[in-house]
């Protein structure tokens, strides 16, 4: 039996796991803490551990895993900026999730897009408390609309296909564009320059970190609406708030934010919230906040679990897996092995 510590649990991620782990050999371990230097200890003695986006693995994390005989790090999500790839490299080897519900985020940058411009959350409000005004609410058409999808991967597809569904205008940038594909990709700047609405689907790397900045913000349509459902640094929040507050951006509906770590996932509602800058992005009329909750549907759920347990089985039984991170850059899709043997 391969024993397993399971790191942030919640409530939710549970079930699907206590369904696949036992019955393909795995025995999890849950631990509501998050994997920190402090806490790293608690693995001492396991086969592996199981992570989330708000981990923190860094070098002092991945030597005391190390030491204490841990072979894998599972992260059970796609992104993996909180991860050191290279210095695991030589000590620990790291797998990730890569797609587990494209449907369920690009369904939910949607449903906020509609419940920011149609003003839904507000009318919920008001109709709790029995006013009927209609005063306030008034939204505008997606039809017609052009929309900027920043990052074309599965999820950024999906939501191009759910946007054509509206009747708008697609605009997309990537840097590895998608081959044999009608969509209409132009360059950052023009992206900018265009869209009535923009939508981030990319990774957060050192090349995409606060892409949406000052000078970003500068060059967009006044009244843009911004919407973040992927990591919350591709957005610097000082600059977007100054861009709200000066008008140019009309609305921003953000799933993710970059100093989230400690704040989202966890019940903060008899507490003051110190980061001010999230503060005050609450209290705006104009901004819709969720916390991280875009990939959290059953289907996911189910997938990420699926996906996390075949990683273990993978990497265990036959020495290698496909969804193995690439130690020297941190991307499988630059990796010039074959995705069969380990990376080290």
């Amino acid at each position: 039996m391969l024993r397993f510590a399971f790191f942030d649990t919640k409530a939710y991620d549970k079930p699907a796991f206590e369904k696949y782990g036992p019955k393909n050999g795995i025995e999890f371990k849950f631990f509501e803490t998050k994997l920190t230097p402090d806490t790293a200890s608690l693995a001492h003695g396991f086969d592996g551990v199981c992570v989330f986006v708000n981990d923190r693995i860094d070098s002092a994390v991945i030597d005391s895993l190390a030491e204490g005989g841990v072979k894998l790090i599972a992260l059970r999500c796609a992104g993996y900026n909180n991860v050191d790839v290279p210095y695991a490299f030589g000590r620990i080897h790291v797998v990730h999730v890569p797609a587990y519900s494209p449907y369920a985020v690009a369904e939910h940058a949607m449903a906020m897009l509609l419940t920011s411009v149609r003003r839904v959350h507000k009318a919920y409000n008001r109709t709790k408390d029995h006013n009927f005004s209609l005063s306030g609410l008034t939204g505008f058409d997606l039809h017609g609309k052009t929309v900027g999808v920043v990052g074309t991967g599965k999820i950024g597809r999906i939501f191009i296909d759910i946007c054509r569904g509206f009747g708008m205008r697609v605009l997309a940038y990537d840097k590895f564009p998608a081959k044999d594909t009608d969509i209409q990709y132009v360059s950052l700047e023009a992206l900018f320059e265009e869209s009535d609405i923009i939508s981030l689907h990319c990774p957060l790397t050192e090349e995409t970190r606060h892409m949406i900045g000052e000078e970003s913000i500068a060059a967009m349509k006044k009244g843009v609406v911004l919407v973040n459902t992927s990591r919350g640094g591709l957005v610097d929040s000082k600059a977007l708030l100054e861009g709200i507050k000066s008008r140019k951006i009309g609305a921003a509906c953000i799933d993710v934010y970059e100093e989230e770590a400690d704040i989202f996932f966890e019940d903060r509602s008899g507490h003051i919230i110190d980061d001010d800058t999230l503060a005050r992005l609450i209290s705006m009329p104009n901004v819709l906040v969720t916390s991280h909750q875009a990939f959290l549907t059953e289907e996911a759920l189910e997938n990420i679990a699926e996906t996390t347990v075949g990683n273990i089985l993978g990497f265990f039984a036959n020495g290698g897996h496909e969804n193995e991170l690439c130690y020297r850059c941190g991307n499988t899709d630059s990796c010039k092995k074959h995705r069969v043997n380990r990376c080290f």
